[in-house]
């Protein structure tokens, strides 16, 4: 497997952060102190608009409370910015295996959800509660969570990330399901 290298992140995202007007971060990425391949099962991408920074925020610190590495792909205040471009980015390190899940969080989860499943090889989940974050990762395999931060509460949005990050794949019947996901995915691609 391909390793990350903490320039070909900071392009990334600065990339987005210059395509939104913001001005480059100082420190956008918490590297692990070690090499590992990717996708270490450690490594977590996560970005927010700007009503989802504040929530972001103490995620980032509640993940590395929970020993995960984090990819902070932005945005980095609570100025108005398109949440498209931060979904993007987190969805691009999850598809290219860069990171093992990525995290979106805006205003109610529901658009940066939308965006995140336009790009191939992303399953994104909008979980409100633990047993939707139990769901998706059980029996959909999601790599990707989108939160709605105006719609649950920081205590709510942990319990969904822990329990979203520890659930593992059921596989069985649900695999079945999952390839006829992919398999629609691939047919639009090739008509595309």
């Amino acid at each position: 497997m391909n390793q990350i290298s903490e320039s070909e992140i900071r392009e990334i995202v600065q990339r987005v952060m210059q395509q939104t007007g913001q001005a480059p971060l100082a420190s956008t990425v918490s590297q692990p102190a070690s090499q590992s391949p990717i996708p270490d099962k450690k490594m977590v991408a996560i970005g927010s608009d700007h009503g989802g920074f504040e929530m972001k925020a103490a995620l980032i610190e509640y993940l590395k409370e929970l020993k995960y590495e984090v990819i902070d792909c932005g945005t980095n205040s609570k100025d108005a910015v398109d949440y498209p471009d931060f979904a993007l980015a987190v969805a691009e390190l999850v598809r290219q295996g860069k990171a093992w899940r990525g995290i979106m969080i805006d205003g109610a989860g529901i658009g940066s959800c939308m965006v995140a499943n336009k790009v191939p090889g992303i399953r994104a989940a909008m979980a409100y509660d633990y047993a939707s974050a139990s769901n998706s990762r059980e029996h959909n395999n999601a790599n990707y969570l989108t939160l709605g931060a105006g719609l649950i509460g920081l205590n709510q949005a942990k319990l969904i990330v822990k329990t979203w990050l520890a659930t593992e794949f059921a596989g069985g019947r649900h695999q079945t399901r999952v390839d006829k996901i992919m398999q629609v995915e691939k047919k639009f691609m090739k008509e595309g």
